[in-house]
C-alpha cells in the first residue's frame, strides 16, 4: 500500500515538473524569436521592406522557432489544467484555456503569413513589393501578434493569476506582477514595441518557481502521507 501511495505521489510530481520545463522552453524560444525579429524588422508595418535583403534569413530562423514554442506552451497549459484537477473554477478555467488557445492560433497564423511573404519575396521580390501584397501581409501579421495575440496573452495571465490565488500554483507576488503585466499588454500592445516581451518573461518566472517548488522536500501529514509542494 505504501509503495503504491509513493508511486502515485511521484506521478503527481512529474506533471508539474514537465509543465515547468515546457513553460521554460516556450519562454526561451519565444523570447529568442521576438528579439531576433525586433532587432531586424522596423516597428512600422507600412515601411517598404528595405530590411528584407539583409535580415530575411534571421527572420526566417525566428519564425522557425515558433512552432516549437507553441508546442511547449500547449504542454504548459495542459499540465496547469491537470494541477487544477477537480478544484478548477469552470469560468476562469474556460477563459484560461480559450485565451491560451487563441494566443497560439494567432501566433501561428501570423508566423505563416510572415513565412509566406519571405518565400514569395525570395521568388519575386520586385513584384511582391510593387503589388501591395507585402504591405498587406506585413500589416496583418503585425496586428495579429502585437495587438490581438498579446491581448489574449494578457487575458491568459489574468485568468492564470486568479486561479493561482485560489489554488496556490505559484507565489502571490508573482500573481500580482502578472496582473500588472497583463494590464500592460491589454493597454499597451501595439503601442509599445517591446511590450510583448512581458508575456514570455512572466511565463519563465512562473515556470522556474514551479520547477523549484517541486524539487523541495514535501511536507508530511500526520498519517505520513506526502503532501504535494504545489
Amino acid at each position: 500500500m505504501t509503495d503504491a501511495r509513493d508511486e502515485l505521489f511521484r506521478e503527481r510530481l512529474r506533471a508539474p515538473r514537465a509543465g515547468a520545463v515546457a513553460g521554460i522552453v516556450f519562454s526561451v524560444l519565444l523570447l529568442t524569436s521576438l528579439v531576433l525579429i525586433r532587432s531586424s524588422v522596423p516597428d512600422d508595418p507600412s515601411e517598404a521592406g528595405n530590411w528584407l535583403p539583409r535580415a530575411a534569413k534571421i527572420v526566417s530562423l525566428a519564425l522557425g522557432l515558433l512552432p516549437f514554442a507553441g508546442v511547449g506552451f500547449l504542454w504548459f497549459i495542459g499540465v496547469l489544467r491537470d494541477r487544477m484537477g477537480d478544484l478548477e473554477d469552470k469560468f476562469f478555467a474556460s477563459v484560461f484555456l480559450g485565451s491560451g488557445l487563441l494566443f497560439i492560433a494567432m501566433l501561428f497564423v501570423s508566423a505563416a503569413i510572415s513565412g509566406t511573404l519571405l518565400m514569395t519575396w525570395g521568388a519575386m521580390p520586385a513584384q511582391l513589393v510593387e503589388s501591395g501584397l507585402y504591405r498587406f501581409g506585413r500589416t496583418l501579421g503585425y496586428l495579429l501578434v502585437n495587438v490581438y495575440a498579446m491581448k489574449m496573452a494578457g487575458v491568459f495571465m489574468i485568468s492564470t493569476c486568479t486561479i493561482s490565488r485560489k489554488l496556490g500554483l505559484f507565489p502571490r507576488p508573482t500573481a500580482l506582477l502578472g496582473y500588472a503585466l497583463a494590464l500592460l499588454l491589454l493597454l499597451g500592445s501595439g503601442k509599445l514595441s517591446w511590450a510583448p516581451m512581458a508575456f514570455p518573461l512572466w511565463t519563465l518566472l512562473v515556470s522556474v518557481q514551479i520547477l523549484l517548488a517541486n524539487f523541495r522536500p514535501a511536507p508530511v501529514r500526520a498519517d505520513r502521507t506526502p503532501v504535494s509542494p504545489l
